[in-house]
């Protein structure tokens, strides 16, 4: 992994006809960090997220995820990567027609054998719920769980193939001020837990104020400011500002 980075976005542009969403993009993110991009709604951060793990292709540039160019691999290699990143999605993404335990096992089913599943499926659906302070949803169905508890589901879903690395796509976006400083301590214990390397898209300044370990802000398409929280808060730069006033 170059610079011993697990993601290395270098050079990396995304337009949509002549809407030029990434310009000359580049960021890296170090092992066990939390990274959190803050910008504006519509200023591109889900793209990128989504450009990370080739969910869109991006036009230029090169992105590196565990040591792999995500842009030369075939399917099936791009798939085994992709096991070893979690995706946490705004909308959470759950299965309504499943329990909670069926949504859990969805990912042991593409990615563990028959023999696994039967060995091992209970063990790790209780211990992913039990990580999000759920254990006893188990066998509930989506419709019957608050928005906040949704969004554990999903955190352990998202968990239960131990990643090496979390790609959170707006994780508080609709809850309440508890329940997103909630999910944001939630994000804290997971990285303490299992040593992620997590990237956190929102434009919610205390989510990112508690959970990251440095802050890049995209504006315009690019990498316009790299540093930490505090640092920024302070900076004197306007268009800085306007994020924190």
């Amino acid at each position: 992994m170059k610079n011993g980075a697990v993601i290395d976005v270098h050079n990396v542009h995304k337009s949509f006809g002549e809407n030029h969403v990434l310009r000359d993009f580049s960021m890296t993110l170090a092992p066990v960090e939390n990274l959190a991009i803050l910008g504006k709604s519509g200023s591109g951060k889900s793209v990128l997220i989504k450009c990370i793990i080739r969910l869109i292709p991006f036009d230029h540039g090169t992105i590196e995820v565990l040591g792999e160019d995500v842009n030369v691999l075939d399917l099936d290699a791009l798939d085994v990567l992709r096991a070893r990143v979690g995706f946490l999605f705004q909308s959470n993404a759950l299965y309504d027609s499943m329990t909670v335990r069926e949504n859990l096992e969805f990912s042991l089913r593409r990615h563990w054998n028959a023999d696994q599943r039967k060995k091992g499926a209970d063990a790790v659906v209780l211990e992913a719920l039990t990580d999000v302070g759920l254990p006893h949803t188990v066998n509930m169905m989506p419709a019957e769980l608050s928005g906040g508890m949704r969004k554990r589901i999903a955190l352990a879903r998202t968990l239960i193939l131990h990643p090496s690395i979390i790609l959170y796509d707006e994780p508080t976006t609709g809850l309440d001020p508890i329940t997103s400083q909630e999910i944001s301590h939630l994000i804290i214990s997971v990285q303490q837990k299992y040593n992620t390397a997590s990237v956190i898209i929102s434009h919610d300044i205390n989510c990112i104020n508690i959970t990251s370990n440095r802050v890049v802000m995209l504006i315009d398409g690019t990498c316009y400011a790299n540093d930490t929280y505090a640092n920024l808060r302070n900076s004197n730069d306007p268009r800085i500002k306007d994020f924190f006033d």
